[in-house]
């Protein structure tokens, strides 16, 4: 069978942008402006380098985003201290701490002080309750990028198998909610795979979407994708690479090269699902501050 297509989350992205900034000039033109408030603790350079992507992302759409800085040896307590300084900020509808945080903070205590109403990366319990429960509220960033991606691409899961390889809290187990809801863009039937799972291949080889987030380069490989497949990776894993002037390359937890051979449509890594997170930030984002202008609350 030919190669599998390439699904372009960096295209799917672009197309999605374009719609936001018409959105927000017109929003703009209403005189509100959404506005993102970002928080670091710490220099890790790969955190300064998302947020210089979410930066720019936002300055394209139009939205207003704020950064605050904090040293590596933040108190938990300095840090929810500006987490709540920026709730009370009315002209901030959204809040991203960025991870992850330095050790000995504790994540889920500052991401649980993100009032709910403002929390864009979706991962509040109350934002996970919502989404259970099949109620209005933000949904987790990449795993809504993954949904996008899919209906964007012509890919209707109803009624299909979808595996999903992963159960973080950060993308398998919202996934499988979001896929298995009785809505558009969902109705799929969700099997869940993870390290405990003693032969992923045994599922996989009857999926029609195989969405991988297992962290581990090489964990699905071509033998264990059905011909025709639609495959998903959500994998950033840095391998050695001394061709490289930085030594090293990116891939994914799928076997690219060999699996495209099998797939309908697979994703790149980069430029597949990573372009997708960023842009559902600014999606949420969006929904806050027109909630927050309405009156509503998640």
């Amino acid at each position: 069978m030919p190669a599998a297509r390439i699904l372009s989350g960096t295209d799917v992205s672009a197309e999605m942008r374009a719609e936001m900034k018409e959105e927000v000039s017109a929003l703009k033109s209403d005189g509100l402006t959404p506005g993102l408030g970002v928080i670091l603790v710490g220099d890790n350079p790969a955190s300064k380098s998302y947020i210089r992507g979410k930066r720019k992302a936002c300055e394209h759409v139009g939205i207003y985003s704020v950064e605050r800085n904090l040293p590596t040896d933040a108190s938990l307590a300095e840090v929810v201290a500006l987490v709540e300084e920026l709730n009370a900020d009315s002209a901030i509808h959204g809040i991203l701490v960025q991870l992850p945080l330095p050790n000995g903070l504790d994540e889920e205590v500052v991401l649980n002080a993100v009032h709910p109403d403002k929390d864009v990366d979706g991962l509040h319990p109350v934002s996970l309750g919502r989404l259970i429960r099949n109620q209005e509220g933000f949904l987790p960033c990449t795993p809504h990028g993954v949904q996008q991606m899919l209906r964007r691409s012509g890919v209707d899961v109803a009624g299909k198998h979808v595996v999903i390889v992963g159960r973080s809290v950060l993308v398998g187990r919202p996934l499988a909610n979001l896929l298995s809801r009785k809505v558009e863009g969902g109705n799929a039937t969700v099997t869940m795979c993870h390290t405990g799972t003693p032969d992923i291949g045994a599922y996989t080889r009857q999926a029609d979407v195989i969405v991988v987030a297992a962290g581990r380069p090489g964990t699905i490989t071509a033998d264990m994708v059905p011909d025709g497949a639609v495959v998903i990776d959500v994998g950033v894993n840095q391998v050695d690479d001394p061709t490289r002037k930085r030594g090293y390359r990116l891939v994914g937890d799928v076997d690219f090269d060999a699996v495209k051979e099998k797939a309908s449509l697979i994703t790149p890594v980069p430029g597949g699902v990573g372009p997708m997170t960023i842009t559902m930030l600014l999606y949420n984002t969006i929904l806050a501050a027109r909630r927050a202008t309405s009156g509503a609350s998640v």
